[in-house]
């Protein structure tokens, strides 16, 4: 990891939990919540790849409402407006995993350049940013909006080089997903595979990328 200026995060799953939303709201949907979460994780990202390759882009946004109307109803809940309501907002005010704040304050003040490199939307990641009590850091916030296409494709990393004014190889890219880690590595990154949930290996990351559970340990990496 040597030669790093900058460290760049992904967003969702990575410093803010996307469970979170439907956890906050668990009691009125029922014993199903936990599996209403997944696929709605699972259908955004796959809204996502499904427009990239289609070349019929629409925002995150979108595909995240998109996501929970199919979610709620794979549950039988499509008729209830006033929990999509509460969801939908919900996922705007996502709680940051414990360490985050922590994390980047101290990267930030050894001289690191801190950035977010996300398929939110503009909008979505000022109000996790602010929700999460970041906003004070000072973050320049990329989104694939100014690219018009989702990672992995490779002008959306090229969004941080650009903006950052570093080379690709002085960027540390930290993701919980494999395949954004991937996308992110062949683009010339170097990369920080943040396993939160310990999957099993995908890509060929292990062993050739470092591998944590959270973002605490990341300047340790990084230093």
């Amino acid at each position: 990891m040597a030669n790093v200026r900058a460290c760049v995060f992904d967003a969702y799953g990575t410093l803010f939990d996307v469970h979170s939303a439907v956890r906050r709201h668990a009691d009125k949907i029922g014993p199903e919540s936990e599996a209403l979460s997944q696929v709605w994780r699972t259908k955004q990202l796959e809204y996502t790849w499904v427009r990239s390759l289609m070349k019929q882009h629409a925002d995150f946004w979108t595909c995240t409402t998109d996501a929970l109307d199919f979610s709620l109803a794979r549950y039988g809940l499509e008729e209830r407006s006033d929990l999509r309501g509460l969801l939908i907002d919900a996922y705007l005010v996502l709680e940051p995993y414990p360490e985050v704040r922590k994390t980047l304050q101290r990267l930030q003040a050894d001289g690191f350049s801190i950035a977010i490199l996300s398929n939110g939307t503009s909008d979505m990641l000022q109000a996790a940013v602010r929700s999460a009590d970041l906003d004070d850091l000072d973050m320049p916030l990329f989104s694939i909006e100014d690219a018009g296409i989702y990672k992995p494709d490779p002008a959306v990393y090229r969004l941080a080089v650009d903006g950052l004014g570093v080379e690709a190889g002085e960027i540390s890219f930290q993701s919980s997903n494999a395949w954004d880690v991937a996308g992110a590595r062949a683009f010339g990154f170097k990369t920080v595979w943040i396993n939160r949930l310990r999957q099993p290996d995908e890509y060929g990351l292990r062993g050739a990328v470092p591998e944590l559970l959270s973002l605490s340990e990341l300047p340790e990496i990084i230093y």
